[in-house]
């Protein structure tokens, strides 16, 4: 059974609270590993026990699952939210994943180890946590699509039927779909419902072929 998703007025709604508690806490760890690390005082350090070291384990394998679960449905519904919840998993099985390698080190007689990885650790959440900020302040900002992606519109629209040229396209991000501004030339000799038809036809195949499309506006000039 799919995840439930959270809507209101058409746009995902993702509280943000775990991943602020969670960016909090990787700071507060990376800096006492740090401190551990720079004072040069290992041998106080406890070596974590085979239980440290099996839940590191079971941690990769059930986080790495529930990243490729939440993933596939993210993409199947179009879901930011979940997608971003999907990293949050990915995330964390890569903090296992330098736990673990800190725990081993740490029990083969490197205790640093175990505060190296805490520091690693950090910086990798910080990162991830930097990329998913920035793509939702960007998808906030009605943000171009990009040149590469607008190109391909441009191709498709100037491959349609009597359209002759295409004059402008703009794109722009809102949440997770994609508006677009388009101006096409087409025969003027062609009456007002010839020439709309060929609008509708634009805007129809647009929306059918590039699903993240939300609505296109189409503006026709007359060709020469």
């Amino acid at each position: 059974m799919p995840p439930t998703l959270t809507a209101t007025n058409g746009w995902n709604v993702w509280r943000p609270s775990s991943w602020a508690l969670c960016l909090w806490a990787s700071i507060g760890v990376g800096r006492a590993g740090l401190e551990t690390v720079l004072s040069g005082q290992y041998d106080n350090i406890t070596p974590p026990g085979a239980i440290a070291l099996a839940a590191a384990v079971l941690s990769i394998i059930s986080k790495g699952a529930m990243y490729w679960y939440t993933r596939y449905y993210a993409k199947l519904i179009r879901s930011d939210a979940f997608l971003a919840g999907a990293w949050h998993h990915r995330s964390d099985a890569f903090s296992s994943v330098g736990s673990l390698i800190g725990i081993g080190g740490a029990m083969l007689g490197f205790p640093v180890m175990d505060s190296v990885a805490s520091v690693v650790i950090c910086l990798f959440i910080l990162k991830v946590a930097y990329d998913i900020l920035k793509d939702a302040v960007v998808k906030m900002l009605d943000t171009s699509c990009g040149e590469q992606y607008e190109a391909e519109l441009q191709r498709f629209v100037s491959a349609q039927q009597d359209v002759v040229c295409v004059d402008t396209l703009h794109s722009r991000m809102f949440g997770s779909k994609v508006y677009v501004d388009l101006e096409i030339e087409v025969d003027g000799s062609k009456t007002l419902q010839e020439a709309h038809a060929v609008a509708g036809r634009v805007h129809n195949e647009l929306e059918r072929q590039f699903p993240d499309i939300k609505h296109v506006m189409v503006h026709l000039n007359p060709a020469e």
